[in-house]
């Protein structure tokens, strides 16, 4: 069950968008949960550059010859709803991980930032993932359910499982150990009355 209400953010909290790129959109990935999911994050990525507050575009670049997410072809590119702007942060990564093979840590380090609040795709993979070692690592994480979405998958015993059940039990994995899943209205509340001056990486 997601929080209903949550604290203001510090100031440098840091909102980081995982892999919100048109290769997604293939429909060789097949059913996804939260059709809704773009719009939601657009809303969320307006609060934060309208109050100045940091953020990370994580783009994935996929070493796979066969992966949409491979450089160089259309689906490399970001969605249009959640594009970074000139100057805005953007982190190349190559694993699931936004931590591994990055100088993401170092970048938060350098800015003293320890909350993050996290969305993007596929819920069960680089965002799961990237959460996990985010908690690990100590970093207060607050996981936009609403503004993520996965995909339909086979489970280990063959049994079909909808995106919506990958997504929920992706999540279910990660609240109260590694992070704190919550819905965009709350994330937007809590961020309604701090005007952050934040200088962006």
């Amino acid at each position: 069950m997601s929080a209903s209400t949550l604290p203001p953010f510090p100031a440098n909290t840091v909102l980081l968008l995982i892999d919100m790129q048109q290769a997604v959109d293939d429909p060789s990935w097949g059913e996804r949960n939260n059709p809704q999911a773009e719009i939601v994050a657009a809303q969320l990525l307006a609060r934060w550059r309208s109050q100045r507050r940091p953020l990370c575009h994580v783009r994935h670049d996929s070493p796979q010859a066969e992966s949409t997410y491979r450089p160089g072809q259309s689906g490399h590119a970001f969605k249009p709803e959640v594009a970074p702007l000139p100057g805005e942060w953007v982190l190349a990564k190559q694993t699931n991980s936004a931590f591994i093979g990055t100088d993401l840590q170092a970048q938060l380090a350098a800015m003293g930032c320890s909350t993050l609040v996290v969305l993007g795709v596929a819920t069960s993979n680089s965002v799961e993932a990237t959460v996990r070692m985010a908690g690990n690592l100590g970093y207060t994480v607050y996981l936009v359910e609403d503004a993520c979405f996965t995909f339909g998958r086979a489970d280990w015993s063959g049994r079909w499982r909808t995106a919506g059940e990958v997504h929920d039990m992706s999540l279910a994995n990660l609240h109260g150990e590694y992070c704190q899943v919550c819905q965009a209205a709350v994330i937007l509340a809590a961020a309604a009355n701090v005007a952050a001056d934040c200088d962006r990486p």
